[in-house]
């Protein structure tokens, strides 16, 4: 059984377990995992929501699936554990952090750093078959996470949605734009980083709009 979150996201995305597509949705998982390897492990499938509590979410960073190889999922969208090789979307993100804000490149890609910063880094599926990519979109991951977006929406405070690439632009429809800012550019995988990613400089807009609203900015620069 995925370890459903126990922090005060709890009381704000109860309702969600008790909805028809939450225990059909839990069975599949369950029966991936006992065919072979998934990713996340379970216990790291909810880890945005334990990182990164609703009280404090500033930013939402949405990615689509977990990465689908050994070892690398652990729950925050894009980022990978300290010794995993760093996937090319992620060296594409902090080659545009540096652009951006002159921060260093860091030698790993673990983002809790932004996570325990307020920043929730969401994938919009939050399971995912060992070596096959979407093998678990349109299972109902999607329902829970639009869902997440929605909570957040709800926050009276400003909040900053970076949308990189098509799927998660898709969910502009869920964001406020009058109360919370959105910064959309293409996907900064290698295919489409050219497009409009490189030189979107979200990282300076997201603490522009937090400076706005009378909030701290984020520190983006990742501890080595």
């Amino acid at each position: 059984m995925e370890t459903v979150p126990t922090t005060d996201w709890n009381p704000v995305l109860r309702h969600e377990f008790e909805q028809s597509y939450w225990e059909p949705l839990q069975d599949f998982v369950r029966r991936e995992r006992e065919l072979g390897p998934v990713h996340p492990p379970a216990a790291e499938v909810f880890a945005a929501l334990h990182l990164t509590s609703y009280a404090d979410v500033r930013v939402v960073i949405l990615g689509q699936d977990p990465y689908h190889g050994p070892g690398q999922a652990h729950g925050l969208s894009f980022s990978v554990r300290h010794g995993v090789p760093v996937p090319p979307s992620l060296r594409n993100m902090h080659k545009e952090l540096h652009d951006d804000l002159g921060c260093p490149v860091p030698a790993h890609g673990n983002l809790e750093h932004w996570a325990r910063q307020g920043v929730l880094l969401l994938n919009t599926t939050l399971t995912v078959r060992g070596g096959a990519a979407a093998s678990h979109q349109g299972r109902g991951w999607e329902t829970f996470t639009d869902a997440v977006i929605s909570a957040v929406d709800a926050k009276t405070t400003r909040v900053v949605f970076l949308l990189w690439g098509a799927a998660s632009r898709k969910k502009k429809s869920l964001i406020d734009r009058e109360r919370h800012v959105v910064i959309e550019s293409a996907h900064p995988s290698p295919l489409s980083a050219h497009n409009g990613f490189f030189g979107s400089r979200p990282f300076s807009r997201a603490n522009q709009a937090l400076r706005g609203s009378g909030q701290e900015p984020i520190d983006w620069a990742i501890p080595g």
